[in-house]
């Protein structure tokens, strides 16, 4: 049981990463740091969309934007953190007591 709770919590890290990828992306390809007709930019870029768009659409409907910037990335990453922390660890340490 252990092992799918150690399981779920990575699988949350590894997520909240690709968050933090699409964001930064997103703001270099912005500011043209990035160009998208290269091919494997746009197939990173891609990627990134199709996974965190599913998770960051429902909270855009309920988050305006501050200023011009989208903090939904934000609200999304201490959503999962606190789901990390206090579901899979805490739920762990009762299993096992």
């Amino acid at each position: 049981m252990f092992a799918l709770f150690n399981l779920l919590s990575t699988l949350i890290s590894i997520y909240i990463w690709m968050l933090i990828a699409s964001a930064v992306m997103s703001w270099l390809v912005a500011f043209n740091v990035l160009n998208t007709h290269n091919r494997v930019v746009y197939l990173i870029g891609d990627f990134l969309y199709r996974v965190t768009e599913p998770a960051l659409r429902p909270i855009r409907r309920f988050v305006p934007l501050l200023g011009g910037v989208d903090i939904s990335p934000v609200v999304l990453i201490l959503l999962l953190i606190f789901i990390r922390d206090f579901i899979v660890i805490d739920l762990a340490r009762m299993m096992l007591t």
